[in-house]
């Protein structure tokens, strides 16, 4: 882990490859403020501490991915688009895909530009660099009949890790939006909201077990996991308003 020594910041090391448990909670705006102090006494914000997340999901013409994940298979994969700010064409922009089996989370992934990126996922024009994980992307888009853009989720959050544990993170999203039009994320963040005024979402990834501190602060605050994902609660309120 290295620091800023202007800024104060601390940077993670960039990683293409993640294996971890997320756990999601939706929390009140009281629970929220009660689990801040703690979290602060034991985690360090990120280099993508605060920020607004921007995120293209992709998708079949009959939405093929996002049905898969919602009847909570053993087994299930998602291929989106991030970036951790409104981009132009030469911000750095992350293609992923996230791969969750049997609870255990799998996430690889590349970074180039945004304007890459676009014509990678997009346009079929491969990246300038190879790579192995660039090939396993490139076969997710052709295998996949006409996978294109299906959702643009954007989210204000704030990210930390443990002071003992960089591996062990816990983020807030607030301000969650999704739109199934205007695909282009430079055009910035807006939608239709996911959560009701004043709640948040937290999202725990644990490489191995729950540190006790954290376990006793849930029982006191009565925070209790639940089922939610961003693009599956999307897509519920698309069918809902069609």
């Amino acid at each position: 882990m290295a620091t800023d020594t202007e800024s104060g910041v601390n940077y993670l090391p960039f990683k293409e490859v993640f294996k971890r448990v997320e756990k999601k909670y939706i929390l009140s705006k009281e629970q929220h403020e009660g689990m801040m102090p703690l979290v602060e006494e034991h985690m360090c914000g990120d280099s993508y501490g605060r920020s607004t997340i921007y995120n293209i999901y992709f998708d079949t013409p009959t939405h093929a991915l996002v049905r898969a994940s919602i009847d909570k298979p053993v087994y299930k994969e998602k291929l989106r688009l991030r970036c951790y700010t409104q981009p132009t064409d030469d911000t750095t922009a992350f293609v992923e895909i996230k791969k969750k089996y049997k609870g255990v989370v799998y996430k690889r992934r590349i970074s180039m530009s945004y304007r890459d990126a676009i014509n990678f996922t997009c346009r079929g024009l491969p990246p300038d660099h190879d790579s192995q994980i660039a090939h396993e992307i490139k076969w997710l888009l052709e295998y996949y009949d006409k996978i294109s853009p299906a959702m643009v989720l954007t989210y204000d959050r704030i990210a930390f890790f443990a002071k003992d544990n960089p591996e062990l993170r816990i983020t807030f999203d607030t301000n969650l939006l999704s739109r199934d039009y205007d695909f282009d994320l430079s055009l910035g963040a807006y939608g239709k909201p996911l959560l009701g005024p004043g709640e948040c979402l937290m999202e725990v990834k644990i490489p191995d077990s729950m540190p006790l501190w954290l376990a006793h602060k849930f029982d006191e605050l009565q925070i209790f996991p639940t089922s939610f994902s961003k693009y599956g609660s999307a897509y519920a309120d698309l069918l809902k308003n069609t």
